[in-house]
């Protein structure tokens, strides 16, 4: 599995760090990491740039109960609800589960947005690369 973490607002990369100290606290176990990169932007535009990286990870979650834990550990980690797309401290989202595809009111798995994200797709080659 492999999931997605940004942030744009404050301490990007203390931000970042604390949610991958978190994952193990919501029972998903952190496998690989690709490197962080610094990315504009996507649909809004007029905010801050992103700090991003993409993990591999381990759970026995399904994929509801993990996308309720990984948004648990979002507003653990500081996340301040705000217009969608804007800025925000941590975003979590899963990218791949598997094999599977999941296609749920407010979960889609893969994620929609993944082949119009080409950073994404170059940190999962990087990921899968270490």
């Amino acid at each position: 599995m492999w999931l997605a973490l940004g942030s744009n607002l404050g301490d990007r990369a203390a931000y970042l760090q604390s949610a991958r100290e978190a994952l193990p606290g919501a029972g998903i176990t952190l496998l690989r990491t690709s490197r962080v990169v610094d990315t504009a932007p996507i649909g809004v535009e007029d905010q801050p740039r992103f700090l991003n990286q993409v993990l591999e990870v381990e759970t026995s979650l399904e994929p509801r109960p993990l996308l309720d834990a990984i948004k648990a550990v979002e507003r653990q980690v500081g996340r301040i609800a705000r217009q969608r797309w804007g800025p925000r401290e941590i975003d979590i989202d899963i990218l791949r589960y598997g094999g599977r595809s999941v296609d749920e009111p407010g979960l889609h798995i893969p994620h929609a947005e993944l082949q119009n994200r080409p950073f994404l797709l170059e940190l999962l080659e990087d990921v899968e690369a270490r």
